[in-house]
């Protein structure tokens, strides 16, 4: 790793906390509510149509839109606190996300909405950027593998429960009281890391020099990459997964929660299988999962047809998801042990970036072609990501 060099650790960092695994859970519930109010739109995406009146696309902005700003916010929110207690700074963050939450549930018309999912978005880049990397410091090395999958399993417990859920409530009572929701989840959260986390002071100001010299080495460069194509996909994909469940042959709307419940469990399965299997090659894990996920975003199309078959590759999809975060975070994390939280916060900006274009480009190209080519589209950007992934390996650093 030439193109950086390491940077010693203040000496004024904490000891662990007296009781990592509360603090490690914390954290995973941060996540869970950043994520379920990133990934809640996906539910809603009908609802949110209809009682605004607009294109599924323009509805799918609330999902592109906070990506966008997430994407910005993830590397430029660690430079801007500095020194500052993260612990403080997490605490904050949530408490932003419950009133950016409780503000969409009273939006008027779309375009306040998206304001309030633009603040959304400042919380996404922020929590992860700070959050990815904590668990190295709460919890002995040999468990570092096991909190980072609880960190990460936010995003699959978020499809298990937040997502279904959302989309339950608004069935029954209105998509805002699914947002109204979130707000007293994301105070609740809030309240609880002020109460788990011990004093996180930064280990290193992170400066956007080192950010530039780590984008600089080629295995992060072309690593940093090939998970951009993998997210692209699977949200070009995922974003629009309501309308393609929809057209399934004997399903009707009211079993669309159930069956994004199924995802999510297997999502949660696979986030914790993938911890295991990336502490020994988190690159090659990621070639497989990159080839799977294509494989089974293209068979969506011919599945529609049988409800058993659909019903298996969107289990499969979300079994194969699961690991991609845990994954991707864990080879990062390994290629540069000195410089955790600015990786993190690179991994954070790539992967919301990857978030925004690939819920743009399926809204155009299904508002354009239909969900069919969004799907093949999808399919081939997952794919494209292999050889990415095979040469970050063979190349230099």
């Amino acid at each position: 790793m030439a193109s950086t060099s390491p940077t010693s650790v203040s000496s004024d960092a904490p000891a662990a906390p007296a009781r990592p695994w509360a603090a490690v859970l914390a954290l995973g519930a941060a996540t869970f509510c950043v994520v379920t109010t990133e990934m809640l739109p996906v539910g809603l995406l009908t609802p949110l149509r209809d009682g605004l009146h607009v294109s599924a696309g323009t509805a799918g902005l609330t999902l592109t839109l906070p990506g966008l700003v997430a994407a910005v916010a993830a590397p430029l929110l660690p430079v801007a606190v500095r020194r500052a207690d993260r612990r403080q700074v997490l605490c904050a963050l949530l408490l932003v996300l419950a009133a950016a939450d409780l503000l969409s549930a009273l939006a008027p018309d779309v375009r306040i909405l998206l304001a309030a999912r633009a603040l959304v978005g400042v919380c996404i880049g922020g929590v992860w950027a700070l959050a990815a990397g904590l668990a190295v410091r709460l919890v002995p090395e040999p468990s570092v593998g096991r909190a980072t999958s609880v960190v990460f399993s936010g995003v699959a417990v978020a499809s298990v429960l937040g997502v279904p859920a959302g989309t339950l409530l608004a069935t029954a009572v209105g998509w805002r009281w699914s947002f109204a929701a979130l707000a007293a989840l994301a105070a609740g959260a809030s309240l609880t890391l002020a109460l788990a986390l011990p004093p996180l002071p930064a280990e290193q100001p992170v400066r956007l020099g080192q950010l530039a010299r780590l984008a600089g080495v080629p295995r992060i460069r072309r690593g940093m990459s090939a998970v951009a194509l993998l997210i692209v996909g699977h949200f070009a994909a995922y974003t629009y997964v309501r309308p393609v469940l929809e057209r399934v042959r004997g399903w009707d709307t009211g079993q669309i929660g159930t069956l994004l419940l199924c995802y999510g469990l297997a999502g949660v399965v696979g986030t914790f299988a993938a911890g295991v299997f990336a502490a020994r090659s988190p690159r090659r894990l990621l070639c497989v999962i990159a080839a799977a996920l294509g494989a089974v975003i293209a068979l969506l199309v011919p599945a529609a047809a049988s409800p058993a078959l659909s019903t298996t590759l969107l289990i499969l999809w979300g079994l194969v998801y699961g690991g991609v975060s845990v994954s991707a975070q864990t080879w990062m994390s390994t290629a540069v042990p000195y410089a955790r939280e600015a990786v993190s916060a690179m991994f954070a900006g790539v992967f919301n970036t990857a978030i925004a274009l690939g819920a743009f480009t399926g809204g155009r190209v299904s508002d354009a072609f239909g969900l069919t080519a969004a799907l093949y589209v999808a399919a081939a950007l997952g794919v494209s990501a292999v050889p990415l992934l095979i040469s970050a390996e063979a190349g230099p650093d």
